[in-house]
């Protein structure tokens, strides 16, 4: 292969149309990860009882996929960077397909765990090059656009896993019980690397980088002090160890940012492209989507645990009761970023945020009207609340977070803004002991078993207004206009920003 450089604002009509194949190819590589994450929820109650796995295995399948995820994801941001998002994409989605299979063909369940961590690492690989190769193939003007369809998959994908979930665990198929929620994954995964290999167009950064290994221990080093506790705290009573590794992983993230800031000095070649937070975009859309991330983790748990154990429904109307939440965050997120975000600015999220957290209030105050009788139609009203506000706020934050960042960082910057949302996903899920199970006695008859746990789902959503009224205070902090898109961010201390990246064909 030659390295040529390419123009990405006048493409031929061939690479036109092969950027839009690209373009589905991700996107679905994107929504397969997406509704993996949720897919699994809505199957616990099937999976532990068919492979008898503990509680705290059943903890360890959800969490231990995110704590690969959130652990391997600025590496994986970078490493696209350096040896080609093409490549690190299809090494992703072939990784991430045989572990998918590893999976659904678990022995047992010490297996399932190992196989759900491999996947998250495998996921860590293909996500953040799904934003980069967008950022990198298509022009600044075409972008809002794309986004506003990255939005629309993003909401689909994130609650139209517990439907899917279900209709795979209801069916039975086979007599696979559960399996088939993960195997789904196989003929999905093959497809998209067969037509990756043909139509994605590879890309890298135009000087040569160095994979910072110190960067990547640091990094993984701290989000494990972090999150480990906090997912098995609850379990294990909450031991002094916990809280001094919780404590220490501060420590480490300090001492993070003070080598990223020598290696960026020495060779310009850090894990952690720290120069990003100077953009004030950027800045301050991290630190809402890590907030944001904190409110799903902890809402999409404790709203299966509320439906299947609390209320003890069927996982099939489980996952048939979130199909207007689904449709709804869809239709927002589809036109936000093309009808309201150019008209009203943040505004738009702002309205989003808070929109989110009247739904939440609605759906408590039902929750406590109806009691154990309530049923799904009743629940309609809030759920297409909540998911319009959830839309209003999942695509305008994509890019506004990215708007500005020069595409030589582009991988970097995704692999950032993954890494924060799955940190504040695994925030929320290390909360819901506090919030859901920590309000639960230790020792519940089977008749106490269900009103405990609708109680606990309403003291969870209290929290869950509380972290959107957070979220509607720091979007002040972004742009009240979107910035227009440029094709590369100026910077004064630095013109190797303003480059395109280089394009291998």
């Amino acid at each position: 292969m030659t390295s040529t450089e390419t123009t990405l604002n006048s493409p031929a009509p061939v690479a036109d149309r092969r950027r839009w194949f690209a373009l589905a190819i991700v996107m679905t590589a994107a929504f397969m990860d997406l509704v993996d994450v949720t897919i699994v929820n809505i199957a616990i109650p099937s999976i532990q009882r068919d492979a008898g796995a503990s509680f705290s295995q059943i903890q360890w399948i959800t969490a231990g996929y995110a704590l690969a995820f959130a652990a391997g994801l600025i590496t994986g941001g970078r490493l696209g960077d350096i040896h080609g998002r093409k490549r690190l994409f299809l090494v992703g989605i072939g990784g991430f397909t045989m572990a998918s299979a590893l999976c659904g063909f678990a022995a047992n369940p010490e297996m399932l765990v190992a196989s759900r961590i491999l996947q998250g690492g495998m996921a860590a690989l293909m996500v953040p090059q799904v934003l980069s190769i967008v950022h990198a193939t298509f022009p600044a003007h075409e972008r809002g656009k794309v986004f506003g369809l990255f939005g629309a998959v993003v909401g689909l994908g994130a609650v139209s896993g517990p439907l899917l979930g279900a209709l795979l665990t209801e069916w039975n198929l086979f007599g696979l019980e559960w399996r088939p929620i993960f195997l789904i994954n196989l003929p999905v995964g093959i497809a998209g690397l067969i037509l990756g290999r043909r139509f994605i167009t590879e890309s890298k950064a135009p000087r040569a980088l160095k994979l910072d290994l110190v960067g990547v221990a640091l990094v993984t080093l701290g989000l494990l002090m972090l999150l480990y506790p906090l997912t098995r705290g609850e379990e294990l009573g909450w031991p002094l160890w916990g809280y001094a590794s919780m404590i220490g992983a501060l420590v480490v993230f300090a001492a993070l940012v003070a080598y990223e800031k020598r290696k960026a000095r020495i060779d310009g070649s850090p894990l952690v492209e720290l120069s990003l937070f100077k953009v004030k975009s950027f800045a301050a859309g991290i630190a809402v989507q890590t907030v944001f991330g904190v409110a799903l983790g902890i809402f999409f748990l404790v709203w299966t645990l509320y439906m299947q154990i609390g209320l003890g429904w069927s996982p099939l109307r489980a996952g048939l009761t979130g199909v207007p939440f689904s449709i709804a965050v869809s239709a927002a997120a589809g036109m936000s970023v093309q009808l309201l975000v150019p008209r009203f600015g943040r505004k738009v999220l702002q309205t989003g945020a808070l929109t989110m957290a009247a739904g939440v209030l609605l759906y408590i105050w039902e929750s406590e009207r109806y009691g154990m009788s309530i049923a799904s139609w009743q629940m309609a009203l809030p759920l297409v609340v909540m998911g319009a506000g959830m839309g209003f706020i999942v695509a305008p934050l994509t890019d506004a977070v990215l708007s500005d960042v020069p595409r030589e960082h582009a991988g970097s910057a995704s692999g950032l803004i993954n890494t924060v949302q799955q940190m504040g996903n695994a925030l929320g899920l290390g909360l819901v002991s506090v919030v859901f199970f920590g309000t639960m006695g230790d020792r519940l008859t089977r008749a106490e078993v269900s009103p405990a746990f609708v109680n606990a789902f309403q003291h969870a959503l209290g929290w869950v207004a509380a972290v959107m009224a957070v979220i509607f205070l720091l979007m002040f902090a972004l742009p009240k206009r979107p910035a227009q898109h440029v094709e590369g961010v100026e910077d004064a201390s630095s013109d190797e920003l303003t480059k395109e990246p280089e394009l291998v064909s």
